[in-house]
């Protein structure tokens, strides 16, 4: 995994970095059976709830979920439900993560639930790093993944928890995700943990690539609702947009911060 970091908005991000040097295995623990039966319980459940895809099942099954969250909520690790990972934040539960990199797999103008049209990733944006775990997930599943995170404390927080990962096409970014990151646009998938106010920035829908698909979470106007949205910029460059389910994120904010305020 290489870092890259952004000063702010408007600055230009510096060349990436060179890989994480770790001698820690990827994903293999013997002392963690009590947590790998767990996960294979917790994608179980998933796949009763509805048709994903089972390529991001098979990684969900081998992603410790639990080295991503305050081991005080270990236990809740495999859960579905949402977490706090600190600042105001939060960690998606496993379900809607499963939706989300479900829908980022199908081909654009097809049917939102069409697993059978689920395509290999390649250049994968995610907005809101948070503490890492969607970023990991994407990482198995992509070719190339830049994750940007706002704020310091938690893009230091993931780092450090994927250093055993040794993910050579992964990228975290520490910028103002409202703008993308135009330096390795366009994309074929862009993904948010965050609700948009307004619609989906601009900027987004401009990095994405044709044939590629953009799934983030935004406000209702005049609701206090969520919905899941999608756009995909066909073949010709014509958008076509979607809404979808009732969904709940928190709130996309705008600027870096360096503090532990966010």
């Amino acid at each position: 995994m290489s870092l890259e970091q952004a000063t702010g908005r408007h600055t230009p991000s510096p060349p990436l970095g060179e890989p994480i040097a770790t001698p820690s295995p990827r994903w293999h623990h013997p002392e963690d059976s009590l947590e790998a039966s767990m996960r294979m319980r917790m994608v179980d459940q998933l796949r009763a709830i509805k048709s994903f895809d089972e390529r991001i099942l098979a990684v969900m099954a081998r992603v410790e979920r639990h080295r991503f969250i305050d081991t005080a909520l270990a236990s809740q690790a495999y859960v579905d439900t949402s977490l706090p990972i600190g600042l105001g934040q939060t960690i998606s539960k496993p379900s809607i993560i499963a939706r989300m990199l479900s829908l980022l797999c199908q081909r654009p103008g097809m049917n939102a639930w069409g697993v059978p049209s689920a395509r290999p990733l390649g250049k994968v944006l995610e907005i809101g790093t948070g503490c890492g775990y969607q970023a990991t997930l994407l990482a198995e599943l992509s070719r190339e993944v830049y994750s940007v995170e706002r704020l310091k404390l938690l893009f230091d927080r993931a780092r450090d928890a994927m250093a055993p990962i040794r993910a050579a096409n992964l990228r975290l970014i520490y910028a103002d995700g409202c703008w993308g990151h135009p330096p390795n646009a366009p994309y074929d998938g862009i993904v948010a943990a965050a609700a948009c106010h307004g619609g989906v920035p601009l900027a987004w829908i401009e990095q994405l690539a044709p044939g590629g698909r953009l799934v983030a979470p935004v406000y209702i106007p005049n609701q206090d609702r969520q919905i899941l949205w999608m756009v995909d910029r066909l073949a010709d460059h014509t958008l076509q947009e979607c809404g979808l389910e009732d969904v709940h994120f928190v709130p996309l904010e705008s600027g870096i911060c360096d503090s532990g305020l966010s």
